[in-house]
């Protein structure tokens, strides 16, 4: 609880300094962004650098292979599955499906052995259809019952806005997703399943003597772009999910609903560029970083380190790190025992007067009571102190 209860403050803190900078006029206004719905974040903090219908639902198109291959990672690391195993491709998944017409294929056939592996590079890399069936009925033995894993998963990544239907995402009633989710799902991957976004960078794979390109172009152009995934039908338009890394800073762009391959790839690079020229993912505080040693009252020592357990980031407009002011709020009176990760305090972090980061200071260590006659002595001085204080 603790944990999420940072993240939450991280993602509206963040939010905060975007405002306060745009209304300072430290940072221009966005780009204008030739898609239906599109959005821009900061995959370390949730910071919402940038949007527009986020939370508007949408035909997915082949986007919905992202959590096609999440599921995936997450049955492999699971250990459910291995990479290695074999999967029977089944007339449904086989690439002469007349449901696949038209559409992108890994050129999978009844007979011909291929393994998990190569399965999901089909996924990722060229965004087959018939790979994503295989794969739904290997693991899960039919569409339909993994796509109830799809959203389960989605349910617990906190993609409230978004339902799948399928597992390659061709038209299906009620199948839609939303850009915010996409960027959700997109940091799920990066930050849980970091061995298997690795394969979202890879330029080509060949499987049945077919050479097949990635159709993110992004990956040729900008050296800083790893993934992730394009998407197109006639009723969603294209759509790309996007995310680079650069001096520390990761950032996730979606486009949807753009009017082509070519604005889909450069709409994305117009909101990755702005993100990284206007804006920095600050590291405000390491692991175990002691913010304060406030006084300890009836314990077997006279202070307690106080700080956070888990390093702490934020996002901010560029270049105003060094403005941060910070301020600490501890509890009145500090009595022992304490338990490590007892919440003894606050610490705020304002830029220009306004709050941009928050969160609990914690005790770093455990700390017993002492003695009964330490403890009556305390309890004395505590007395005194008091009535100087007042």
């Amino acid at each position: 609880m603790k944990r999420l209860l940072i993240s939450t403050l991280l993602v509206l803190s963040a939010a905060t300094a975007q405002s306060t900078a745009a209304q300072s006029g430290i940072i221009p206004a966005p780009p204008q962004v030739a898609a239906e719905a599109y959005l821009l974040v900061d995959a370390d903090t949730g910071a919402v650098l940038v949007e527009h219908d986020a939370d508007m639902p949408r035909p997915p198109a082949s986007l919905v292979k992202m959590m096609t291959a999440y599921v995936l990672a997450s049955e492999i690391e699971s250990g459910r599955v291995n990479a290695d195993d074999l999967v029977a491709v089944s007339r449904n998944a086989w690439s002469q499906n007349p449901v696949f017409a038209g559409s992108s294929l890994m050129w999978i056939e009844p007979g011909k052995e291929v393994t998990i592996r190569e399965l999901e590079y089909g996924i990722i890399i060229s965004s087959g259809n018939d790979a994503t069936v295989a794969v739904a009925e290997h693991l899960a033995g039919s569409e339909a019952a993994f796509a109830e894993m799809m959203n389960s998963h989605a349910q617990a990544l906190g993609m409230s806005s978004s339902h799948f239907a399928n597992s390659h995402g061709l038209p299906a009633d009620g199948q839609v997703v939303t850009a915010r989710d996409l960027a959700t799902l997109g940091a799920a991957m990066i930050n849980n399943f970091p061995e298997h976004y690795a394969l979202y960078k890879e330029r080509e794979f060949t499987y049945n003597n077919i050479r097949q390109y990635n159709r993110n172009s992004l990956l040729g152009e900008d050296p800083s772009v790893d993934g992730i995934k394009t998407g197109y039908t006639s009723e969603s338009g294209y759509g790309l999910v996007a995310s680079a890394e650069r001096n520390g800073m990761r950032l996730i762009s979606v486009v949807l609903g753009t009017r082509s391959a070519t604005a889909r790839k450069n709409e994305s690079r117009g909101l990755l560029n702005y993100g990284f020229r206007f804006y920095e993912t600050a590291n405000l505080f390491e692991p175990e970083q002691v913010l304060a040693e406030p006084r300890l009252w009836k314990g077997v020592q006279d202070s307690i380190a106080v700080g956070v357990l888990e390093a702490a980031k934020a996002t901010l407009p560029r270049g105003q790190r060094e403005q941060l002011q910070t301020d600490i709020e501890l509890q009145p009176t500090v009595v022992a025992p304490i338990s490590r990760g007892d919440a003894l305090g606050t610490v705020h972090l304002t830029l220009k007067g306004e709050t941009v980061f928050e969160t609990p200071l914690v005790a770093l260590e455990p700390v017993d009571q002492a003695g009964f006659f330490a403890r009556i002595w305390d309890s004395i001085m505590m007395w005194i102190s008091k009535l100087f204080s007042v």
